[in-house]
């Protein structure tokens, strides 16, 4: 199952700003990534799924609006 960069970063139980400084990205790319305008880079996706603990095989990108955490 994919779940979203804002999925992702519920599992981590961050906020937006907290989860920015672990990727090592700006704020207003988070939202970017959650709206669907932007999409993380290999790195960063990988970042993500370290933090949320969630594997990067089932991180959805590209606008998914999946919000499921179940892993």
């Amino acid at each position: 199952m994919e779940v979203s960069i804002a999925a992702c970063r519920v599992n981590a139980k961050m906020t937006q700003t907290e989860f920015a400084e672990a990727v090592g990205v700006s704020l207003p790319t988070i939202t970017n990534w959650e709206m669907g305008r932007t999409e993380p880079r290999l790195g960063q996706l990988r970042k993500i799924s370290e933090i949320s603990g969630i594997p990067i095989d089932n991180i959805a990108v590209g606008g998914s609006k999946n919000m499921n955490c179940n892993s």
